[in-house]
């Protein structure tokens, strides 16, 4: 006799039950992993499953306690390139592993981000991973101690990427990428086709992203012994309304540039559009340069030189680090490489124009 279920298209895991001739909670052990099952039976619970066609439910897995944990990735943007980057590679990392992935976009709300990851800690998350740079304050220190402290008591693990350590003992896992260095190879290589008057268009000052490239513009001046002009320096956010706007102001202020260096790809977009707006052409008047290195990058006119930054290994070794290490294991600090993709935005200057 067919069952209703199976003449509605969806089997239930009775219906495989009753197929291979055992229990229920039988078939929940074999799908679960989790209990000693005879090969045998194992044979004939795994032969049903696919007569039948049989997926399981993840709330049915859960009723029968053997759902596994979900892995929650928070991030301020999602519609940001270079954090849907890394969101693909939690996303795909966790898939791999038999995990569920929640993403959670907070837009900078420093409440909707402790609740958030309250409510993963009340769901027994296996891990938070929080990306994104942040003001490195001593509040920012304690709250995100607390959550990391908060997360490991109920079996869970914080992991941080691309966010300021939070210092020795903490139970938590940072992950980063050399950021500073990624900037100082980028603007080291702009000075070396012979600028001078680089004009930077960076982030917020207090974000601990933005205060790293920009140390990294500084230094590689300093290196050659150079001071850049200070009015150079430009402050905005990670947007290509940003880059438009700021090259427009430094145009209209009268500075004197030879080459920008923008603090994302995006801000460099819209300083491209401005350039062009003001008759200006890449390369040959101004030299152009971004950073993160993200799709579109190459597909500009002229195609960007940049830092790229591996965003999705950093996502797939966030997962697969939460997922090897037990919410006891003490701070750790993991530095993924950057490199400098030349293309063809940066252009040499002649002797008569240094």
């Amino acid at each position: 006799m067919t069952r209703k279920s199976e003449v509605a298209g969806r089997s239930t895991i009775r219906d495989v039950a009753a197929r291979a001739g055992v229990s229920a909670s039988t078939v929940s052990r074999v799908l679960g992993g989790v209990y000693p099952v005879s090969a045998s039976t194992r044979a004939r619970v795994m032969r049903a499953v696919r007569e039948m066609d049989y997926v399981a439910d993840a709330r049915a897995k859960a009723v029968a306690g053997v759902a596994t944990p979900a892995l929650a990735f928070v991030l301020e943007d999602i519609t940001g390139p270079s954090f849907a980057h890394m969101a693909h590679g939690v996303e795909r990392e966790a898939t791999r592993l038999g995990h569920l992935c929640l993403v959670c976009s907070t837009e900078g709300d420093v409440r909707h981000e402790l609740e958030f990851v309250e409510m993963m800690r009340a769901q027994r998350a296996a891990a938070v991973i929080l990306v994104g740079g942040a003001a490195d304050t001593p509040e920012y220190r304690e709250r995100t101690r607390r959550m990391a402290e908060s997360l490991a008591s109920a079996g869970s693990r914080l992991v941080l990427c691309g966010r300021p350590p939070l210092g020795p003992g903490a139970p938590v896992t940072v992950i980063e990428y050399d950021n500073e260095g990624g900037a100082y190879a980028l603007v080291a290589h702009v000075l070396a086709q012979g600028h001078r008057r680089v004009l930077f268009l960076g982030g917020k000052p207090d974000h601990t992203t933005a205060q790293g490239r920009e140390r990294g513009y500084l230094a590689a001046h300093r290196a050659r012994g150079l001071e850049p002009d200070p009015t150079l320096l430009l402050h905005g956010d990670f947007t290509r309304d940003s880059g438009h706007r700021l090259t427009r102001e430094a145009l209209g202020a009268g500075l004197e540039f030879t080459a920008v260096v923008a603090a994302t790809d995006m801000v460099a977009a819209g300083a491209l559009t401005a350039l062009h707006e003001a008759g200006l052409d890449v390369p040959g008047d101004v030299s152009l340069a971004g950073y993160d290195d993200i799709p579109f990058a190459r597909d500009l006119h002229p195609a960007l030189t940049t830092v790229h930054v591996p965003y999705e290994e950093l996502g797939r070794l966030a997962v697969r680090t939460a997922l090897g290490r037990t919410p006891q294991t003490p701070d750790e600090h993991l530095l993924l490489g950057t490199h400098v993709v030349v293309r063809d935005s940066v252009a040499e200057v002649q002797e008569e124009e240094q």
